[in-house]
């Protein structure tokens, strides 16, 4: 693989970076409206806990193997229109196609055969995630080479990205209101649909406006199945290599740590709300799981995003993720004692705290991933944008499918029956300590793993001055 001059850019202008930002919004609102129609199968559709486990589980594993496959394809594709836009349409096409059609669920068809159709079709949408996000996610890192430039251009991103936090949990609302359907399954099918044409088109702005330079001339190798077959020892080295470095490494980790700790325990917020605060009855619950959701997200989207980017320039991106994370620490505390039932105002105080977590976390790490890959750059010869973005994307979807599986266990584990409408004894408070405990140790790992976490500002001018001086040479 020869030596990709990005053409280094160091103010990218505004529009390019709506751009990739819109792609942003289509990459975040599946995932979030996923999170909520997979209340159905089990609240509507009566799935038990161990199919809810292995639905996100599975289809995640497959997701995580297929991406470091996408990165390597991706950095290796010789084309007119460079290594990444092409990819980035089709899978749009693929992913927007299969969520309509995979949640064409009906009671009638019985809970085995609904499992198996999912299950399929699961398949079919995280295959069309991959081959639109691997490549997606790499043009982000080829946008600019300048250190805060990089940070900005994540922060525009997750901004208009997070308008899908925002709008995804009024889906609540509008699902279980007999006024507008007649049950949620009913509900799901009908918004799927909007669902995926809308964010299918949204996917495609970033392979059509975001230009890239021609890579028919470059010093790869055809991309052939066989090739591609027989290259797949040298994808896993370069997932070794990759991995090998330390800063990315600590990276992936904390980005585990603290994306798959919140995602296991995701869910019971929907549980939590109904059960311990209305008494299990999801009518008169009526907007309060909505409001969770959606004013989390607009507290990242006005308040953590601009704090953590203003942040970011003056104390560095390590000391703002510590931050950043502390704060999130005190919010799931929070949390704890502001579930009061009969007061499901009061968690709304919690909020802005618990959101610095999540809402910090990409902005920063996808910046900070770009400046690994300038050090592998320098160490290696090689630009490998496409393989790192897989390999950092590998460890969130492996770890969201562990997070699924656990979210099952759990609710098996402190006896939460979705059927009833009286929750055993115990089961309730069960949800709530893991809701706050796990959050709270994952985020604390995490920042353990970061301690040391060395790829100051100045660390990183001086590799791009390095950089930009071999490549005149």
């Amino acid at each position: 693989m020869s030596i990709i001059n990005t053409g280094s850019i160091h103010k990218v202008p505004f529009g390019q970076k709506v751009a990739f930002g819109i792609g942003m919004l289509a990459n975040q609102m599946f995932p979030a409206v996923l999170g909520i129609f997979m209340v159905v199968l089990v609240q509507d559709l009566g799935f038990p806990g161990w199919m809810w486990g292995i639905l996100f589980f599975l289809p995640r594993i497959f997701d995580s193997i297929t991406d470091p496959i996408m990165g390597f394809i991706s950095d290796n594709t010789k084309s007119r229109w460079g290594r990444r836009r092409q990819y980035v349409f089709l899978g749009a096409v693929i992913m927007g196609a299969s969520f309509v059609i995979m949640w064409q669920l009906y009671r009638e068809n019985g809970i085995d055969y609904n499992f198996t159709y999912f299950l399929i079709w699961s398949f079919v949408f995280y295959l069309g995630l991959t081959i639109f996000s691997v490549p997606y996610v790499a043009m982000g890192y080829e946008m600019s080479d300048d250190f805060h430039e990089r940070t900005d251009i994540m922060a525009v991103a997750q901004w208009i990205g997070q308008w899908a936090w925002v709008i995804a949990p009024w889906f609540w609302v509008v699902m279980y209101d007999k006024g507008w359907f007649e049950s949620a399954d009913v509900a799901t099918r009908e918004l799927a649909i909007w669902v995926g044409i809308v964010c299918m088109l949204f996917a495609m702005v970033p392979a059509i406006f975001l230009k890239s330079k021609s890579t028919l001339n470059e010093n790869y190798s055809p991309l052939t199945v066989k090739n591609i077959g027989g290259s797949l020892r040298g994808i896993l080295d370069g997932f070794k290599e990759a991995f090998g470095s330390k800063p990315f490494r600590k990276l992936c980790i904390a980005t585990f740590l603290v994306f798959n700790a919140f995602n296991t325990i995701a869910a019971f917020s929907f549980f939590i709300i109904v059960y311990h605060l209305f008494n299990g009855d999801a009518g008169d619950a009526g907007v309060w799981p909505t409001l969770f959701g959606s004013v989390g997200a607009l507290a990242t989207t006005f308040l953590v995003i601009p704090i953590i980017t203003k942040m970011s320039k003056k104390l560095g991106k390590k000391k703002t993720f510590m931050i950043a994370q502390g704060i999130s620490i005190f919010g799931y505390i929070l949390l704890w004692f502001l579930f009061v039932p009969g007061k499901p105002y009061m968690f709304i105080l919690a909020l802005p705290f618990f959101s610095f977590g999540i809402g910090s976390l990409f902005t920063l790490m996808m910046s900070m991933t770009a400046d690994v890959i300038d050090i592998d750059e320098l160490n290696t010869g090689q630009r490998r944008e496409g393989i790192f973005g897989a390999i950092y994307w590998w460890m969130v979807k492996f770890g969201f499918a562990i997070a699924g599986l656990l979210s099952g266990a759990i609710m098996t584990l402190v006896g939460f029956n979705p059927d009833a409408a009286v929750q055993p004894e115990g089961a309730i408070t069960g949800l709530r300590a893991f809701y706050s405990g796990l959050p709270i140790a994952g985020t604390l790992i995490a920042m353990l793993v970061m301690r040391d976490y060395g790829v100051t500002e100045e660390r990183a001018n001086e590799i791009k001055a390095q950089l930009a001086a071999r490549r005149k040479d």
